[in-house]
């Protein structure tokens, strides 16, 4: 898939973090996600993948380096504030971001932080049960879905937000053959940019305009042809 440069939603530089044991998991990273692309980080287990999302939306803090979103340098939480409901984020475990009684109920959730009418609210999930054809999901109580279906919902959820461009943590994680297919078609049509974590190659190659795997900290171009042993099992 062919991506044109476009102008930088987000930009990292020169990012670092290390965990309070001291080791340091990013190191001096740069990068850049682009209007219109999306792209795939790949690598094996603890190299930092879910730790630079965290870093992008504030919810961890870098020990040095600049976070710049929309135009904007991140200085703090007062800034990343600013900016998280402009940004759809998918948790790699569902249970972190669904916790609202029902399934409407959840898809509205955001909307109606954003200022939304309750009316207004109900369309917009009404509008995503649709699409995501899990309408049959509408009053269901979240904690009892399975596993594709609260990946589904959760998805529902940061759609619902109308964001800017999208972090895709482990969309695939714990998913059946047809839960699989139905996340890779509908991240395939959406026109959002995106990050997308994955262990999952033939995924990304799927829908990833460009694919990175982290090494030493660092963002490097991914080629299937270089797969480390650490990698070749997914």
């Amino acid at each position: 898939m062919k991506c044109l440069n476009r102008k930088p939603l987000l930009e990292l530089s020169n990012i670092c973090f290390s965990y309070e044991s001291g080791r340091k998991i990013i190191n001096n990273l740069d990068f850049s996600l682009l209007e219109k692309e999306k792209v795939g980080i790949i690598g094996s287990t603890g190299c930092g993948k879910s730790t630079l999302l965290y870093l992008m939306m504030g919810l961890l803090t870098v020990s040095k380096g600049e976070i710049s979103i929309f135009g904007k340098l991140m200085k703090g939480e007062k800034d990343f504030a600013s900016v998280r409901t402009q940004i759809g984020f998918l948790f790699q475990n569902s249970d972190d971001q669904l916790f609202s009684p029902t399934v409407i109920d959840d898809i509205a959730f955001g909307p109606l932080n954003q200022g939304k009418t309750y009316d207004e609210a109900k369309n917009i999930a009404h509008e995503l049960l649709e699409k995501l054809d899990i309408v049959g999901l509408k009053h269901r109580i979240t904690h009892r879905l399975s596993g594709g279906e609260k990946k589904l919902v959760a998805l529902a959820t940061a759609l619902a937000m109308e964001p800017k461009f999208l972090l895709l943590d482990e969309p695939l994680t714990g998913l059946d053959p047809y839960a699989k297919r139905k996340i890779i078609k509908l991240i395939g049509d959406l026109s959002l940019p995106m990050i997308i974590i994955s262990h999952d190659w033939d995924f990304l190659e799927q829908v990833a305009c460009s694919v990175y795997t982290i090494d030493d900290g660092r963002l490097s171009s991914f080629s299937v042809k270089n797969l480390s042993p650490s990698l070749s099992g997914f």
